[in-house]
């Protein structure tokens, strides 16, 4: 009788398995990204907003700035062996379209792309935006272009800063 009720417990249990293994909902496969530097977005039209913090305190770094080294060692312009410290406009572009980060903020300096800014500052503009009731929208800052320097005979990284007060 003890074994007929063990085999039961076994048998019903390896039917509750079975039924959770198969009634599990499929994994959606992760959307395929594209190759490195083939997505760039486009900002269309001219920003809504300037944005300042009426400080100049340029305390937002841009994120990503290595694959745009080029672009942001042009835009620090000629400034010898000392530390660059260019002021340019940035455009700030909500990029829904992002294959990899949902809430992202693409920077351009110059009409040339320039990084994102980090996920929290990103969440904090947008609900900057929504506040203003401008979501999405493109909007400017100030931004700054630094580093460079001469060090040790080598060329420091260069990094691009913005004008924002994002209140985190």
């Amino acid at each position: 009788m003890a074994e007929a009720l063990n085999l039961a417990i076994i048998v019903v249990a390896l039917l509750a398995l079975i039924f959770l293994l198969r009634g599990r909902p499929k994994a959606r496969p992760l959307p395929e990204r594209p190759s490195a530097g083939s997505y760039t977005p486009v900002p269309a039209g001219e920003p809504v907003l300037h944005w300042s913090d009426a400080g100049g305190h340029f305390d937002v770094e841009v994120l990503g700035e290595s694959r745009y080294r080029d672009t942001i060692r042009k835009l620090a312009g000629d400034h010898g062996d000392a530390r660059a410290d260019a002021r340019h406009k940035a455009l700030l572009l909500p990029d829904d379209a992002n294959p990899y980060e949902d809430k992202a903020v693409a920077v351009f300096v110059a009409g040339e792309m320039v990084g994102y800014l980090a996920p929290k500052d990103a969440l904090a503009l947008r609900q900057l935006l929504t506040r203003q009731e401008i979501p999405g929208a493109l909007t400017s800052c100030d931004a700054a272009v630094r580093g460079g320097a001469l060090w040790e005979g080598k060329r420091l990284a260069y990094a691009v800063w913005l004008d924002l007060d994002l209140g985190n």
